[in-house]
């Protein structure tokens, strides 16, 4: 559950939630991290009787190798595996970015750039984004079991952020703030269904993480018990603290001037600018740039927690002989894939050169698009044609959860304004996924 959490709380509730407001102008937004927290319940089910029927290396992978049996689960398999090689260090890299955005606000030296080349742009916080993705890969460097300690402690350090800006709220905050709804907030017309589509995919992003814990399914103690309960608890835990955030922040900080501010660095280290408003201009700026370290910190551990997880399903794609042999090599005395973690880092320094806000776009709509549709279609699937295989947690209500889920996520894919160019961008992984395995194909012995 730890893990899970740190995977879930990253840097991202304390940079999106501007990304939020704007997507439907005003506090309405947090209509998305509702209907995004149910459906992370309908999709935290899925992995749920997945992750304990299933509880091996590699969570989705193995997952698909079994419910599509012969060489359909093969191919699906591999094109998992293939687009994780660009989703994951997407991942790791928005949580690289919103360190180096707090890394700014404590050194306003490091905000700007020095290259701005279309979307790839270079200045001195890429490189303060590229160093916390070194860091993290120099920190995995060794066993799980050794990892615990270093897991516990960044855990703490997340909930003890949390707690300080829950107690600020209440001392400074004011409830109805929260809650000053714009003119016509939930007027039913075109611009609101496409801005919810908007916000739920920020909320999205922000949820997912809460099946990290399947990915090491083969390291897991009472995996068919253990599993399903981190999912849940995670799920509705961080709901519970997600909202209280928002409603937290909004207590303090007024929502017009956030969405309106000119100042990008003062909105990128949003829970920072909390802070200030929060305590005033004398210590405000002392709290303030305490917030900046401990949100740096969260969302190191979070690029900790993910590349830990996602390390892993390469290695057992390769174990199993169906991608590339080189990521399934063990290091030889501390036991652990450290040829797939080298890779997902290095390829997550690359995605460190885009912006916030395409990086997130990008993962969630090819994570959705190679990941989560096929999962909701093959566990019906599998339900169907597996009937007599042993379910050790049975998802509530079946079918509802994997339906709502293909649904949300379709909203997710075609409801926005624009919604096209990351749409395209995840064919382009599928089309490029089927030639690599092709080609894979035809040159194996």
């Amino acid at each position: 559950m730890a893990l899970n959490m740190l995977d879930m709380i990253g840097v991202g509730p304390f940079i999106t939630l501007p990304l939020l407001l704007g997507a439907m102008g005003g506090p309405q937004a947090m209509l998305g991290w509702i209907l995004g927290g149910l459906l992370a319940v309908c999709d935290g089910l899925v992995w749920a009787e997945l992750g304990a029927m299933m509880p091996e290396a590699g969570g989705s992978y193995r997952f698909l190798r079994t419910m599509f049996p012969g060489r359909v689960g093969r191919f699906l398999s591999f094109l998992f595996v293939f687009q994780l090689m660009i989703s994951a260090p997407l991942s790791v890299a928005s949580g690289c970015i919103g360190l180096s955005q707090y890394a700014g606000y404590l050194m306003p030296a490091l905000r700007g750039s020095w290259v701005h080349l279309g979307r790839v742009s270079a200045g001195p916080g890429t490189l303060v984004a590229i160093g916390a993705v070194v860091l993290a890969v120099v920190v995995l460097y060794r066993n799980l079991a050794s990892l615990r300690v270093v897991s516990y402690a960044l855990w703490i350090t997340v909930i003890g952020t949390l707690g300080w800006i829950f107690c600020v709220a209440l001392a400074k905050g004011h409830l109805g703030q929260a809650f000053d709804f714009p003119a016509g907030a939930f007027r039913l017309t075109p611009a609101f269904f496409s801005g919810l589509a908007g916000a739920m995919l920020v909320a999205t992003y922000d949820f997912w993480g809460y099946y990290n814990v399947t990915f090491l399914g083969a390291e897991v103690k009472d995996a068919a018990r253990t599993i399903p309960r981190a999912i849940l608890i995670s799920i509705g835990a961080v709901a519970a603290l997600y909202m209280a955030l928002n409603v937290a922040v909004l207590a303090v900080v007024p929502w017009r001037p956030l969405v309106g501010m000119k100042d990008l660095g003062t909105r990128e280290a949003l829970i920072s600018f909390f802070m200030q408003t929060a305590y005033g201009a004398r210590q405000g700026a002392l709290f303030g740039k305490l917030a900046a370290v401990l949100v740096m910190v969260t969302a190191f551990a979070s690029v900790f927690s993910l590349l830990l997880g996602y390390s892993r399903i390469p290695y057992a794609a390769a174990r199993d002989g169906n991608f590339f042999k080189a990521l399934g090599k063990l290091h030889r005395t501390e036991a652990f894939p450290h040829v797939a973690l080298i890779w997902l880092g290095g390829t997550a320094v690359l995605f460190c050169f885009f912006s916030l806000g395409e990086v997130i776009a990008g993962l969630v709509v090819l994570r959705i698009v190679v990941q989560f549709l096929m999962q909701h279609l093959g566990v019906m699937w599998m339900r169907r044609t597996q009937p007599e295989r042993v379910r050790p947690f049975r998802m509530w209500l079946y079918p509802v959860p994997p339906v709502l889920a293909l649904v949300g996520f379709g909203y997710i894919l075609v409801g926005r304004v624009n919604f096209g160019r990351e749409l395209w961008m995840a064919l382009g992984v599928v089309v490029i996924g089927v030639i690599f395995y092709g080609v894979r194909k035809v040159s194996a012995p």
